[in-house]
Order: C-alpha cells, then structure tokens, then sequence
C-alpha cells in the first residue's frame, strides 16, 4: 500500500521519491498499469463525498467568479466522469514498448527503435481539479512518475484526489507527488530541478506560461494561449457558418480553443457580418471590429477594436470582427496575430480550404468546423496533457504518445567496429 501523500515533506523530497518511483513504473507490464487505472476509478466513485467535501470548501475561500469558479467547481456528476475519463484511459493502447522502427545493418548488427517514457513529468496549472486526474492517470499508463503543482484556490481538492489515488494499492510510493500551492518557491524550485525532472508543462494563463519557459532550467512543453480565428470565405454556407461561430465563442468562452475572432470576405461581408453580429450579441456576446464591419453594423452595439484587440486572448464573451479581401488576406491576418492554436475555414470552395490549412501556422486547423474541437477527449486520445502551440517535442492536443521518448535496442552476435 502506498503512503498517503502529505505536504510536509520539501520539494526536493518529494522530486527524488518521483524519480524512484519513475524507475518502476517503467517497468510495469500494460496489464498492471491498466489495473491500476481502473482501481483509481473505483476509488474515484468510493470516495466522491470525501472529494466534493474538500471541493466546497475550495469553493468557500477562492474568491473565484464566472468562468474561473466553474472551472474549479466538483459536481457528483464531474467526479463521475472524471472516473470514466480514467476508464477511458485505461481501454486506450499502451504505447511503451512499441517498435517505431526496426532494421538489420549489412554487418548483421539489428537495430530497433522503441517507445520509453520520459522519467519524470512536472505540470504546473490551475484552478482545475480534473487535471489533477487526467494527468496522472496518463503518467501512469505511459509509465512516467508525476510532480504536480496545482493553484493554491484548489489546494483542498487537489489534496484529496492525491492521497486517494496514491493510497491505491500498486501505485508505487512518489510515482504521483502534490507540491505546496501556497507560494511561488515551489514553481520555482520545481523548474530548475534538472536532472530530476526530464520535462515541466506549465497550463494556464499567459504569465504563468512565460514565467515557466523564460526560467525553467528543465526541457518545457508549452502550452499556449488561445487567439482563435473562424475565417468565412466568399463561397461559405452562412447556415452552416451560424451554429459554428456561435458554438465556437459561446459554448465556453473560457477556454483556450474558444474563437476570438471573426474573419470575413468582403464579398459576403454585406449580408453576413449584420446577421451574424445580431445574433452573437443576442448571445451576451461584445462585439469589436474593424472600421468596415462597424459600418456594416450600423444599428447595433460594435465597439472599435483596436490593434491590440486583434493579439487579445479574450477568453470572455467578447469576439472581434475584421473585413479581408481574401483567403491569402485571411491567411496573413491569422499568423501574424493568432497565437498557432486553432483557426477554422467556412467555405464550399475546396481549393481556399485547402490553402487555408496548408497556409495557417497553427497547431488545429479546421475545415467547415468549430475550433472547439481542439482537445484530447474529442481527438480520441482519452484525456490530455494540455495543447501544445510549440513544434518541438509535440503539437496540438498531446496524451499518450507525447509522454513518451524512444531509445535503440541493438542486438549483435559479436560485431566489433
């Protein structure tokens, strides 16, 4: 039985435990990794009253409001599916051990090359309960022992869901480590822990994610902010395009692949830019735009966005509408401003959709759909790490796979150079 994990031990404890325990792990079979999926979620369902006991009272002193205090928010029905999510995880392949190349050199020398788990992850972020889960149970299946540093407003619950899956029978002691919210030194001590840690993913808001990259002395995934684009193209179907750009910015504005700006071609703009802007601010939706869209708006309520409106992350209900005169335009808009996480095309035309995702720089690229789909569960990667906007070591919505590095096993029969 692993110890329950307390915050009384220090950081550089807990991260050598971590890397013991990533010793381990990696030795694990995929039918004992998946064992201990499925008896963490058991465990999940077991003690779902111990887990909303110390959400509430998370929720009693964070000061949250909107968006953020839903995202920290435990519900019966969200530890339900948080232990499905666990589940899902478990049905999903192992990929440690598998042969990503495999050759035989002239001198007979056989080479193969195989999936390993990295070691150690670090993952910094906030407010989020669930990531506390998710991002464990995918060290485990890959192997990897996790540091976690969650938000301070969630410390209660975060505290919770680790002795609870720390305390299932199997998982060895450090392979899943809590560090104290309470204060920055914790971050900082946890991304300059080089050679104890192989990799740190900071989740959250822009500050946080540029303190981590500018400072961290450990390898970083970043995963960045989300300055999403719909781009309307000339030869779009506007009944098609109304239900995804009203998905896109309202279904949850608070997250990261959550449209924040609305492209149009001029040739539609006329017709499309007044109904659609109605119908966005009916939403509760604030409108910016360009000094053509406004006056295409005349009537209704368009502010005058600004330079910086167009690099903005809103991640509210609010949503900037520009004027382009073509896919090319739209293109060099999206790159220069967005933040490379994901932008969609509405069009018929199959040429401009088809230079639309070959030309925009970004991590999801869409045709004829919401960028809300940018995600791990809706990818069919079970749960996700966080989405990377980065092109080195992994990009866009990352999970098993990305948890994992590769080495050459050679078998010879004597071979000398």
């Amino acid at each position: 039985m692993a110890t329950t994990i307390t915050n009384s031990a220090s950081t550089q404890e807990k991260l050598l435990r971590a890397r013991a325990a990533a010793a381990k792990l990696a030795l694990l079979s995929s039918e004992e990794k998946n064992a201990l999926l499925l008896a963490i979620a058991d465990a999940i369902e077991s003690e779902a009253e111990s887990i909303l006991a110390a959400n509430r009272d998370d929720m009693q002193d964070s000061g949250l409001e909107g968006a953020m205090r839903d995202r920290l928010l435990l519900t019966s029905a969200r530890v339900k599916d948080m232990a499905q999510g666990v589940r899902d995880v478990a049905a999903l392949a192992d990929p440690i051990g598998e042969t990503l190349a495999e050759w035989t050199r002239p001198n007979g020398l056989r080479i193969r090359k195989v999936r390993v788990p990295l070691g150690v992850v670090g993952i910094i972020y906030e407010s989020r309960p669930n990531v506390t889960v998710d991002t464990a149970v995918l060290a485990l299946k890959t192997g990897n022992a996790i540091v976690l540093r969650g938000g301070k407003e969630a410390a209660r619950s975060n505290q919770r869901l680790v002795e609870i899956l720390a305390a299932v029978r199997g998982v060895p002691e450090g392979a899943i480590e809590l560090l104290d919210s309470s204060s920055r030194q914790s971050v900082t001590e946890l991304i300059k822990a080089r050679g104890l840690v192989d990799v740190i993913i900071p989740r959250g808001g822009a500050g946080l994610i540029t303190f981590v990259t500018e400072n961290s002395a450990v390898p970083v995934i970043e995963t960045g902010a989300g300055n999403c684009h719909i781009f309307i193209d000339e030869s779009a179907d506007l009944d098609m395009a109304d239900p995804i750009v009203i998905n896109a910015k309202t279904q949850r504005p608070s997250v990261c692949n959550a449209a924040e700006k609305l492209l149009v071609h001029e040739r539609v703009a006329a017709v499309y830019i007044p109904r659609i802007v109605k119908k966005l601010i009916d939403a509760g939706v604030e409108i910016r735009g360009d000094n053509k869209s406004r006056s295409l708006s005349a009537g209704l309520n368009v502010g005058s966005a600004s330079e910086q409106d167009w690099y903005e992350e809103y991640l509210r209900l609010c949503m900037a509408v520009r004027v382009v005169a073509s896919v090319d335009e739209a293109i060099a808009h999206i790159n220069r401003y967005s933040t490379k996480h994901s932008d969609s095309i509405i069009t018929g035309n199959e040429a401009n959709a088809r230079k639309f995702l070959r030309g925009v720089d970004s991590a999801a690229v869409y045709w004829n759909a919401s960028t809300r789909f940018t995600d791990g569960a809706e990818f069919g990667f079970g749960a996700e790490m966080g989405i990377s906007t980065q092109k080195l070591h992994c990009r866009g919505p990352f999970a098993l796979a990305e948890l994992t590095s590769s080495k050459y096993e050679i078998v010879g029969t004597g071979q000398v150079r």
